[in-house]
């Protein structure tokens, strides 16, 4: 990877890129490595801020980089894209912080964020997304979920505007995305 770097390094052509993004998008999404957000959305080097953690939950620390990044870099657009195949999927924080444990040795007081079903997931995180009272009104907040079987995205609900809070819409079922 280092060696890779120094490759990189010696052809680097983006000094022209600055910290907003170009497509003005962020994205939480998982950590896990079969999501390719840049094929499968076709965003390039510069286009969005991409945010990833264990779900693409929205943790508080999410949250806190998505208030970053709407109010001191300009993203104007949230998609929360959760993804089939998840290790959190079907599991619990305790069955988690039990495996944890064993080990460890030690067991974890922090929370997983694991789930039961995946539009339900994406659905919370939506909502716990567009009721923060610190995005800037007029955030275009919107969920998905990817398919690692097919590469299909699927949009969850509706995309919807941040309002002011207590004025959040529900969201609906899940359909096909264009």
């Amino acid at each position: 990877m280092v060696a890779s770097a120094e490759r990189y390094r010696a052809s680097f052509q983006h000094d022209d890129l600055t910290a907003s993004p170009t497509r003005r998008v962020a994205i939480l999404t998982c950590m896990d490595a079969r999501l390719d957000l840049f094929r499968l959305l076709g965003l390039q080097i510069g286009d969005s801020h991409i945010l990833r953690n264990a779900g693409g939950r929205a943790t508080d620390d999410a949250i806190r980089s998505l208030v970053l990044s709407t109010n001191a870099l300009g993203t104007r657009e949230i998609a929360v894209i959760h993804h089939t195949g998840c290790g959190l999927h079907g599991q619990t924080d305790d069955t988690i912080a039990d495996r944890v444990e064993e080990v460890s040795g030690l067991r974890p007081s922090m929370r997983f964020h694991a789930f039961d079903d995946l539009i339900t997931s994406v659905t919370e995180d939506v909502t716990l997304v567009r009721a923060c009272p610190y995005l800037p009104q007029g955030t275009i907040v919107w969920g998905a979920y990817y398919d690692v079987g097919d590469g299909s995205l699927t949009t969850v609900g509706i995309p919807d505007i941040v309002r002011p809070a207590g004025d959040v819409q529900s969201l609906g079922t899940a359909t096909s995305a264009a």
